[in-house]
């Protein structure tokens, strides 16, 4: 990193998941389903398109800025005060795929979003393979 992105901080989680790219895109962009693992959403597969995350804590609010079906899907993440962007990368491997979630841009002062999305993160995936391993 260089410049000003050196001063910012990523959350990274990756998971080996033993279900093809295909059944994981589902989970990670149908709202019905993201709503069961992650939070309630008004989702759409389009890339542009502006949806919120909905938690008892609060809203988040996001845009689809890069979408690649079935490869990469990366959103912006807008909430108190944290103006990061959530980027979900699968590729296929010899068991199934590999997922990986980075969310860039907490900023020096934002340890608090830094240390819940450290924390939370690995939670949702939890969820997300419980998911993954009761649907076809």
């Amino acid at each position: 990193m260089t410049g000003t992105d050196s001063q910012t901080r990523s959350v990274i989680v990756e998971r080996e998941l033993a279900h093809p790219p295909e059944k994981i895109w589902r989970a990670l962009t149908q709202s019905h389903l993201i709503g069961e693992w992650l939070m309630q959403t008004d989702f759409q597969l389009n890339e542009g398109h502006e949806f919120s995350f909905n938690a008892d804590w609060g809203r988040i609010d996001c845009q689809v800025v890069t979408l690649e079906p079935n490869r990469m899907l990366a959103y912006n993440w807008v909430s108190q005060g944290l103006d990061s962007v959530v980027t979900w990368t699968l590729t296929p491997s010899e068991t199934g795929t590999l997922l990986r979630m980075e969310q860039t841009g907490f900023h020096p002062g934002q340890r608090q979003a830094l240390t819940g999305a450290t924390a939370g993160w690995p939670r949702f995936l939890d969820k997300l393979e419980q998911l993954l391993a009761g649907t076809d």
